[in-house]
């Protein structure tokens, strides 16, 4: 079955985009909606000074706002209408997930299938509208009481800036909703792609003119540029890595016919938790300097200690980093992936792994194997995003694009990569069967 289904990606002709008129629908629809996104991340708030927001967000930019302002693309540096981007329903995904692994009545909807999904999809909705509504109302009261940033502050501001940012997040997790279901890839996905894709041509321009103005070495450029090729390749074998564990099924009947047994795999990730890990773990240990950024402070107290000793670069930062991506990796793959479950599941159906008795062995052997390839990605992923930490702050590069946004732009690529060669095999399928039994023919 690999063998054909390769011979099949292997023959997939691009060329045929242009005849396949649904694909290029979707691939148009994607381009628009996005279009839409990045001109609304241009739409200022109502009564708000521009040069007295850029000043105070580049006292800021050290912490928790300069990632979030990088997700969307600048939209929190320029303070738009887009400035909470689709962070709120993500966080609200995460935390009905994380839910439904606590709460029986939630994990008793997650087993009713499509009905279920739906409820619970509602309830993300509802959890995104309520996190929206308090992060802007943050947002609104932060910028009042920051000097002369606000024109005209009171209610008619508060409660402007609170609907314009709760309107806008909900406008963007409708529009990743549309391009999931009438365009190409994962609409949430493709809306943060964007958004740290955007400034990314800005960073490059800027590092190129510092090497022509000598700045910064040519050679170091280089090095870089190859070293980036590298990690996005490395980044790409690690996340299509699997570990697959044998599954046979047995003989079986129904009704007159007998079904000769079947050999079927279990796939495991390599990196399970996905890009979970590095935000957290970026989202705490940049809470400190954010609080700073806010707080006159004379250099004492506790935020002003953590703050030193938590910098870009810092020994203390790049071991808590790493230790907080290792937590969160086993963590988040607790949460999302139970080996009892999946041991029942395979008992129920007549599957068993070789060698392992079902039920609570089978679990067992599962949580083993789980355990050992959990550990791998972790450190996959402390890799990936120490590199970036160490040549900011060694390298002295002027900008700074993450591990973790990296991981998104490489993940998100490839799916989108997948689903654009799903849909060419459906149109080409009758076509590429036949080259397929031709070229098969002619090696035998």
């Amino acid at each position: 079955m690999a063998s054909a289904a390769e011979q099949l990606a292997a023959n997939i002709n691009f060329g045929s985009i242009a005849k396949a008129e649904e694909l290029k629908k979707r691939i148009w629809f994607t381009l628009g909606a996005l279009i839409i996104y990045r001109l609304g991340t241009y739409i200022p708030l109502p009564g708000v000074n521009p040069e007295a927001l850029a000043q105070s967000f580049q006292n800021a930019s050290g912490g928790v706002l300069g990632l979030f302002n990088m997700f969307s693309g600048g939209a929190v540096e320029r303070m738009a209408i887009f400035a909470l981007n689709i962070m709120p329903y993500i966080s609200a995904s995460i935390i009905v997930q994380l839910l439904t692994s606590v709460l029986p009545s939630l994990e008793a909807l997650k087993k009713e299938g499509e009905a279920g999904r739906k409820i619970l999809n509602q309830y993300t909705r509802y959890l995104t509208v309520f996190l929206a509504l308090f992060q802007s109302w943050g947002i609104a009261v932060g910028l009042q009481s920051s000097g002369n940033i606000v024109l005209a502050p009171g209610p008619f501001f508060l409660i402007s800036t609170v609907i314009t940012l709760t309107g806008g997040t909900m406008f963007l997790m409708w529009l990743g909703e549309q391009i999931t279901s009438r365009g190409i890839g994962n609409g949430t996905s493709l809306i943060i792609f964007a958004g740290i894709v955007a400034n990314l041509p800005r960073a490059i321009a800027g590092t190129l003119e510092l090497g022509r103005q000598g700045a910064i070495s040519t050679g170091l450029i280089l090095g870089v540029i190859v070293m980036a090729v590298a990690i996005i390749y490395f980044v790409v074998f690690m996340e299509r890595a699997q570990r697959r564990l044998l599954i046979n099924y047995p003989k079986r009947q129904v009704g007159n016919r007998m079904y000769e047994g079947q050999t079927s795999f279990l796939p495991l990730k390599l990196n399970t938790s996905g890009v979970i890990p590095p935000i957290f773990a970026s989202s705490l240990l940049l809470l400190p300097a954010t609080i700073a950024s806010f707080q006159s402070t004379d250099g004492t107290g506790i935020v002003a200690m953590l703050t030193a000793y938590l910098g870009h670069g810092r020994p203390a930062y790049m071991f808590l980093y790493a230790a907080l991506i290792v937590f969160f990796a086993f963590f988040y793959t607790a949460i999302v992936f139970n080996p009892t479950e999946t041991a029942d599941n395979l008992k129920k159906q007549g599957g068993f792994i070789p060698g392992i008795r079902p039920g609570e062995r089978t679990a067992d052997f599962i949580d083993q194997v789980l355990t050992r390839i959990t550990v791998l990605g972790a450190a996959y992923l402390v890799i990936i995003c120490l590199i970036p930490e160490l040549l900011v702050s060694y390298a002295a590069l002027p900008f700074y694009f993450g591990g973790t946004s990296l991981l998104i732009v490489v993940s998100v690529t490839m799916d989108t990569v997948a689903q654009v060669h799903g849909h060419l095999l459906a149109h080409q399928y009758e076509g590429l069967v036949k080259k397929a039994k031709l070229k098969g023919a002619r090696r035998r």
